[in-house]
């Protein structure tokens, strides 16, 4: 990590690796939107050192950081304070330093639905959502979800046991909505937002998925992204469904993380136009 300018709040993102990620760039753009002073760095903390490498951050003066792979679960055990939807998340990718005190928030599922409602104008209320995994993003997704109100919330996973447990944890939240667990294979009606938690497209991969899942007005909506379409967005194209990657979910829980430490809300909608123009002039 680059020497912290001590003039300006210190936040990092700390994962393993971390060359790749794209949060410096966000949020040093969101800083120049509201004129706030923050230096934003990467940080690498070793696989067996991640509660002494944020401690460390701290005592330099940090004010706050993301977390991400493979820390997001030790970031959880070393809150003092959660946010409800760390909580329910059972993992943390936000923490803020204040009075001595380390508050833990997951912004991942937040973001998610900020996308899908807010910047593609996809109404979650009274519909139909299949959530496809149930791993920590499917968990980070399971309470924002749920605060939009759908009539019914379907996991599916590979694994029957797993989607159970964890429809079983959220079961006191549903409120009205029904909500049920099946194989991937046992979901075989349309739906009106189908939401990829999984990380099948990391190898370029696609659910056992049922072609009937797909209608004209159903969302298919993968978390991951890249410059061309993921396997399941080409799977359910190819279905007649409308499709959306996971780029404005990224640069959405980056404006909530800089929210929450800024007290203000940056401009993410330019920032997702302007990532989006740059993913297509480099691809």
């Amino acid at each position: 990590m680059k020497t912290t300018d001590t003039r300006r709040d210190a936040y990092v993102v700390i994962g393993n690796p971390i060359a790749h990620s794209k949060s410096p760039a966000i949020h040093a753009r969101f800083a120049e939107l509201t004129v706030q002073h923050i230096d934003y760095q990467r940080l690498l903390a070793p696989l067996d050192g991640f509660a002494a490498s944020v401690h460390d951050f701290i005592n330099a003066g940090g004010k706050g950081a993301n977390v991400t792979l493979p820390f997001k679960l030790e970031a959880f055990a070393l809150a003092d304070e959660l946010s409800p939807r760390a909580r329910v998340a059972g993992a943390v990718n936000t923490l803020k330093f204040e009075s001595g005190r380390i508050y833990g928030d997951n912004t991942d599922g937040i973001g998610l639905v900020a996308d899908i409602v807010r910047n593609a104008g996809v109404s979650l209320r009274g519909k139909r959502i299949l959530l496809l995994g149930a791993g920590g993003a499917a968990r980070g997704a399971l309470l924002p979800l749920l605060q939009e109100q759908p009539a019914r919330l379907l996991i599916a996973n590979r694994t029957l046991a797993k989607a159970q447990d964890l429809l079983v944890q959220v079961q006191s939240l549903a409120g009205n909505c029904v909500l049920k667990a099946r194989r991937f294979e046992e979901c075989d009606q349309a739906v009106d937002v189908i939401i990829n938690a999984t990380s099948a497209s990391l190898n370029d991969d696609v659910p056992p998925l049922s072609p009937a899942l797909f209608t004209a007005t159903t969302l298919a909506y993968d978390m991951m992204y890249a410059a061309a379409p993921t396997a399941f967005l080409r799977f359910a194209a190819s279905h007649g469904a409308q499709c959306r990657d996971g780029l404005g979910m990224l640069v959405e829980q980056a404006a909530e993380a800089f929210a929450l430490w800024r007290g203000l809300r940056p401009p993410s909608d330019l920032v997702l136009a302007e990532m989006r123009l740059a993913m297509q002039v480099n691809s």
